[in-house]
């Protein structure tokens, strides 16, 4: 027996000799080959429990949050209501007593909310369903349903009370709906993904906004868009440029309507990376409408910055009802800047429109309109004041809570809570930290500014490689990368770690790289909690247009329109394979530039491609048309130089329809198609 004991003591000694010594030494190679570091902690919860999705575990680890993204306040000032955009809710707060009254179930990821003048009715737009909720604040139910363009967010109600207005984010037009007749009458075309819209208080002219610059070629000044719509014709009387900026969120007037407001960027991206570490790569401010001395309407830009500390990610913008002050939230830094609107319009009146236009680059012109900066929750987004302007509220998006601001004092006095998990999850703060710029030399950017929505900002930059400029590259989307490894168009970065850790702090933040704890909550969230949202644009319900039908035949063919064997590297699908339409494979595809080092591209996923213009490693194809039309003429990038013009159109259709692979949205259907794309 004591020999059988011994054998038994032996064999588990070695056993763990062999776990220790070998299997350490293989788990630190494995360790050390998804991060390229020599240091990260052993920790196999991190990658193989933290990052599983959709599963028992997956549920068991994370939790459902509110997520707050904007606000109304009732007319006495008594309630909030909060669109909580995780949880798809409309949550009804009593503003006095600091408590959730109701929760009530709206659309999927609503976005804005707009009340009716007696207050009794609430209009939610629900950004992934095309459609607007018509909520009973009297019963506290939705009582119907509005239906509007592709992806609704900003809104705002006619002077009468009569016309409901929706910016769509994703089909970049304005839904002007009839609420007597409950439909839409007209769709008026806009700058790019519009999310903010504002009427002026006499109800003459609406502004709205655009979030992504104009497409055009790399090298050439940037500019967005920002639409004026005549609120009596109810046409767009203009689209005024907006130049060197992006990201304009929200916008509001001033209660004589002589200025309006709007939250913006100003990217450097046509410069090297380089600058970040000379505070030169993102600035943040706000744009200001009025008109000239010649009565054109024009828009003046001034930086919410300052010389060594930068306010990113700038969200919404409301004006004070007395006029005199302006708040600004900061999403990336958890800041409300105060804005004194006299100071603004005296600058504006004893300033020259030369001098004002160099403002634009001024980070010391904030302390002449700043007063104050307001600390607040995780995540600042949506604003609103009280009626009688006492109080400014915040929906703090990642705290799951509205912080509420003495408007006189400028004190943060509390947080209302909204009933969310008070557990904060690994992906919870890893989502924390892609929306802070903490991580960026003095706070210029977070993740979220180029990655809105954790998708991609469509503009082209400097990465400043190992030649200074030689290789520009466009903004990749995040969502749904989890399984799409290698990273960056030349495949360099075989994993998340990689692409997020030593790599992003050497060419992007300049500064330290993320702590492992914290690199380890961002790849969780990264790999789990972003999503797609549905393509209800080209692929509503998963049924194939005629189109598209043809077009599916044309990307998965291996002959050509005369009878001859396409090579294997010449047709789509040997690429593109579904579910991700990617090989994940480095290729040689004829897109090389001239100032681009010799190398091959990783072949992106095209889950959703219809929504990520402009193409291309360096974004020089404004379309998908142009790949081949402009760019594709060798027949290295896919052979499709025997395709009719309606030929290739079908093939651009079945690549708009792609959705993400989680959706299984695709279905084949040889019946005619239960709808007609516009």
């Amino acid at each position: 027996m004591r020999k059988t004991k011994l054998i038994l003591l032996l064999i588990i000694i070695l056993i763990t000799l062999i776990i220790y010594f070998p299997g350490r030494k293989l788990a630190r190679m494995h360790v050390n080959q998804k991060t390229a570091v020599e240091d990260h902690p052993l920790l196999c919860t991190s990658c193989h429990l933290y990052t599983q999705r959709d599963n028992f575990i997956s549920k068991l680890i994370n939790e459902d949050y509110c997520s707050p993204i904007n606000m109304a306040v009732s007319n006495d000032g008594q309630k909030l209501y909060v669109v909580a955009q995780d949880a798809g809710e409309l949550i009804i707060v009593d503003a006095t007593q600091n408590q959730v009254l109701d929760k009530i179930k709206v659309g999927e990821h609503p976005h804005s909310i707009v009340l009716s003048k007696d207050g009794q009715t609430a209009y939610v737009s629900n950004e992934w369903a095309d459609n607007i909720s018509v909520v009973d604040l009297v019963e506290n139910i939705v009582s119907d349903t509005l239906l509007t363009g592709n992806g609704p967010a900003g809104l705002a109600l006619s002077a009468d009370g009569k016309f409901l207005y929706a910016a769509n984010s994703f089909s970049s037009d304005l839904s002007v709906i009839n609420l007597e007749k409950s439909e839409e009458i007209k769709r008026l075309t806009t700058g790019n993904n519009p999310t903010g819209v504002a009427i002026s208080p006499d109800g003459d002219r609406l502004y709205v906004t655009s979030r992504r610059a104009k497409i055009i070629p790399y090298g050439e000044p940037m500019y967005s868009e920002l639409a004026k719509v005549s609120g009596k014709r109810k046409i767009v009387e203009k689209l005024l440029k907006v130049e060197s900026a992006y990201m304009m969120e929200n916008i509001d007037f001033t209660p004589s309507g002589d200025l309006a407001l709007v939250s913006l960027i100003r990217p450097k991206n046509l410069i090297p990376t380089i600058q970040v570490e000379r505070g030169w790569m993102m600035t943040n401010g706000f744009g200001i409408i009025c008109k000239d001395d010649d009565g054109e309407e024009v828009v003046y830009q001034l930086l919410a910055d300052e010389p060594n500390a930068y306010y990113a990610d700038p969200f919404d913008i409301v004006v004070s009802p007395d006029g005199k002050r302006a708040f600004l939230s900061s999403s990336g830094t958890d800041f409300i800047s105060v804005i004194e609107i006299d100071s603004i319009r005296s600058i504006l009146e004893s300033t020259s429109p030369n001098l004002l236009k160099k403002y634009a680059n001024n980070l010391g012109i904030s302390s002449r309109f700043v007063s104050k900066r307001i600390k607040t929750g995780s995540n600042p987004k949506g604003l609103v004041i009280s009626p009688d302007g006492k109080w400014l509220y915040v929906a703090e998006q990642l705290a799951d809570e509205i912080g509420v601001i003495d408007a006189n004092s400028l004190e943060y006095i509390r947080g209302i809570d909204l009933g969310g998990p008070k557990r904060i999850t690994v992906a919870r703060r890893g989502r924390r930290i892609l929306n802070s710029s903490g991580g960026t030399f003095q706070y210029q950017y977070s993740c979220y500014t180029c990655h809105p929505d954790t998708h991609e900002d469509g503009l082209v930059y400097n990465m400043a490689g190992k030649d200074m400029g030689r290789n520009v590259t466009n903004t990749q989307s995040l969502r749904e990368i989890a399984g799409t490894g290698p990273f960056k168009w030349n495949g360099k970065n075989q994993t998340v770690y990689k692409q997020d850790g030593i790599r992003f702090s050497t060419v992007l933040t300049r500064t330290e790289q993320f702590s492992y704890p914290d690199l380890d909550a961002l790849v969780a969230y990264i790999k789990t909690g972003i999503k797609y949202p549905p393509n209800l644009m080209y692929n509503p319900d998963g049924k194939l247009t005629d189109s598209q039908l043809r077009g599916k035949e044309i990307f998965e063919r291996s002959v050509d329109n005369y009878g001859k064997p396409i090579p294997e590297n010449g047709r789509c699908v040997t690429c593109h394979p579904a579910p991700y339409f990617s090989n994940f494979e480095l290729a040689d595809v004829g897109t090389l530039a001239v100032s681009d080092d010799s190398i091959l591209f990783d072949t992106p996923h095209l889950n959703n491609i219809y929504s990520s213009a402009p193409y291309l490693h360096d974004g020089r194809a404004e379309t998908l048309e142009e790949i081949w039309t402009i760019y594709g003429g060798e027949d290295d990038h896919g052979y499709v130089n025997d395709l009719t013009k309606i030929e290739l159109n079908d093939l651009i259709e079945y690549l708009k329809s792609l959705s993400a692979p989680q959706l299984e949205r695709i279905i084949v259907n040889e019946k005619k198609p239960s709808y007609e794309t516009n």
